[in-house]
């Protein structure tokens, strides 16, 4: 794994020394080395920047910028399956000087041009220049596990791993999105193609961008996208033999995101999808695999115990890291650099912790993510299952009425229930969803921290929706299910801008590549396709993977409550982070820059502080996240 970086400027107004600090900046993503090729004529210049984490191949030779005939390449992940791809081309007559899988994309672009990444099993993000069509290329995976931002304002291209590296560039111009602002402190991150910057995008997940250099212009096509494979009818097939097809389809997926040159582990939390991953591949494999768990006992995180036994069953050299709450609290400050577009899961917390532990022993470690928008682990399916029906059979007058009622109810005082994970904030949302219970506003009540009127009134401005994949309305009626359709939409939005986003920042501020094995794109286009009841069975969420991870754990070292891997965000706040939040959220600032309503976040803030109402914690939070990241990248 890498950070990329470059441009197109046909202004004429950069040079080799701009290039090399919008590379520099990325050292964190790739301390290994650097790597600028800059050229210029009279009608534009040309960057392409790399810095290299050493991962396959680590010669000289691997090194990039890499250049092939009239083709030149800057790339950020990984080929799996770059040596079978190899041998194919090496019995094409291609020659080959490494054994990278960079030189691979090259030799397979010139081959087979972009329809070679239909060939490509892994997670990449990549700029091909071809110096003689005078084109330039730009290629994110299928799932977006590689992030990938570009900058147009029509006459200067910027594009980059991370957008620290536009910041570099004199001509870039940081404007502010307000509309993309809102998107943010309703979503806690912003949903991809929209970025926090005008002129500035997310490139989709499963799309490249084809730049023609002699008209200025260029165009987004689609590859790749996930409702292929959910507008297919279900496959007629018993619960058995898709046990074993999935299984097959995993440990394929997984045994390729073993390959490296340098050591990989695994993390183990302790849940279904982290021990499926590491029980399969232990299986497959016959040195111990390395895993790692961190707990924080005195918030209250701690899987440690549950992953320590799993791991002793299956005979995995295990690390456990114990960290405290301080530890965790010093970590905030450092989230608006590597997080530079505002982001506000405070998983990232933890996340970011268990990284740096890990690159202690390993460049390498696998993360269990995308299992719950797979096989269908996440409680609002439950809750869309469970409820929508009985939700929308309701009279309306009745719901209305509940809805009020709830509102004259604190969520704290509700005896048992106040005490349950994040209860107050699902209180929040139910009296909502009450007043209109479709799917598609279950789907947004259950995803959103403010509603668009609460948005409106958060805002001097009047706020647009920007356009994102939580609407959409690509599943046909023919496949039509609740499961899949807010399975599918949780791939193409929370799955893409929170979790992936997550991993890829908190495993690169320590150096260290975050692989993902659930998403092979195999996977998704096999699951998408068997009975929902083969993953929502009777109340059972990702029935068909628990029921392989059982052929290989006992089902008493698995069977107990989903646990989050959270934080105490309430409580921080109310207490560590009180001062600081009231520090970013003083009057005179708010009113200077010009964003907020006053009298909304003076609310926001009583309903919080002084009437102790939870609900309001992450709505606090996202606003906190948001100040820092201003400060930290609008200041000057």
């Amino acid at each position: 794994m890498c950070g990329i970086t470059g441009f197109i400027d046909f202004k004429n107004s950069s040079n080799e020394d701009v290039l090399k600090r919008m590379t520099d900046v990325l050292q964190h993503r790739g301390p290994d080395g650097a790597g600028y090729h800059f050229s210029s004529d009279n009608t534009q210049q040309i960057g392409l920047g790399h810095r290299r984490l050493s991962i396959i191949d680590l010669s000289n030779h691997a090194s990039q910028p890499m250049f092939f005939k009239h083709w030149s390449i800057v790339f950020n992940g990984e080929i799996y399956n770059f040596q079978e791809l190899r041998a194919e081309l090496i019995a094409l007559n291609h020659q080959f000087i490494t054994n990278s899988d960079t030189e691979v994309i090259l030799h397979a672009f010139a081959e087979w041009g972009i329809q070679c990444i239909s060939k490509f099993i892994g997670m990449f993000a990549f700029v091909i220049y071809d110096a003689e069509k005078q084109e330039i290329y730009c290629v994110r995976d299928r799932a977006g596990v590689k992030p990938f931002y570009y900058y147009w304002d029509g006459q200067l291209f910027l594009f980059a791993s991370e957008l620290k590296s536009f910041h570099q560039h004199p001509n870039f111009k940081k404007e502010i999105d307000i509309h993309a602002v809102a998107s943010f402190m309703q979503y806690g991150h912003i949903p991809t193609p929209n970025c926090i910057f005008k002129n500035c995008y997310k490139l989709q997940a499963g799309h490249f961008l084809v730049f023609n250099l002699n008209s200025k212009n260029f165009e987004i096509k689609k590859y790749w996208n996930v409702y292929d494979a959910y507008n297919k009818p279900k496959l007629d097939i018993s619960f058995q033999e898709a046990k074993f097809e999935t299984e097959k389809i995993l440990s394929s997926a997984f045994q390729y995101r073993m390959v490296a040159d340098v050591p990989v582990g695994v993390f183990l939390s302790g849940g279904y999808d982290s021990a499926c991953v590491t029980a399969l591949l232990q299986r497959q494999n016959n040195t111990p695999l390395k895993t790692f768990t961190i707990a924080v006992p005195d918030i209250g995180l701690n899987e440690a115990p549950y992953a320590k036994d799993i791991s002793k069953h299956l005979g995995t050299e295990h690390h456990e890291m114990e960290c405290s709450s301080k530890e965790a609290l010093e970590l905030i400050n450092s989230l608006p650099f590597y997080y530079d577009e505002p982001f506000g899961d405070q998983s990232a917390i933890p996340t970011s912790l268990v990284c740096k532990m890990a690159k202690e022993h390993v460049t390498v470690a696998l993360s269990a993510d995308a299992g719950d928008e797979i096989f269908a682990g996440y409680n609002r399916y439950d809750y869309l299952i469970r409820y929508g029906n009985k939700l929308n059979s309701m009279p309306k007058v009745l719901r209305k009425s509940v809805s009020h009622l709830m509102d004259m109810i604190k969520a704290d005082s509700i005896p048992v229930l106040k005490n349950s994970y994040n209860f107050p904030n699902r209180y929040e949302k139910l009296k909502k969803l009450l007043l209109n219970p479709s799917h598609q506003n279950i789907m947004l009540s259950l995803s959103q921290q403010f509603t668009n009127e609460e948005i409106n009134n958060l805002f001097i401005k009047k706020i647009n929706t920007l356009h994102n994949a939580y609407i959409s309305t690509e599943l046909k009626k023919e496949f039509y299910t609740p499961l899949s359709y807010m399975m599918a939409i949780d791939y193409q939005t929370y799955l893409l801008d929170d979790i992936l986003q997550k991993v890829d920042r908190a495993s690169m501020s320590a150096s260290l590549e975050g692989r993902e094995p659930f998403l092979d794109h195999r996977i998704i286009e096999w699951a998408a396709q068997l009975p929902d009841n083969y993953k929502y069975h009777h109340g059972e969420k990702k029935y068909i993977l628990k029921e392989i991870v059982h052929q290989y754990i006992p089902k008493s070292l698995m069977d107990r409550p989903k646990m989050g891997f959270a934080i105490p965000i309430e409580k921080w706040l109310m207490e560590d982070l009180k001062d600081k939040v009231f520090y970013y959220t003083e009057e005179k600032l708010i009113i200077e820059q010009g964003i907020f309503n006053i009298e909304i976040i003076r609310k926001l803030k009583h309903h919080f502080y002084t009437l102790g109402k939870k609900e309001y914690a992450l709505k606090i939070w996202y606003l906190l996240i948001f100040q820092m990241w201003h400060e930290k990248w609008m200041s000057n």
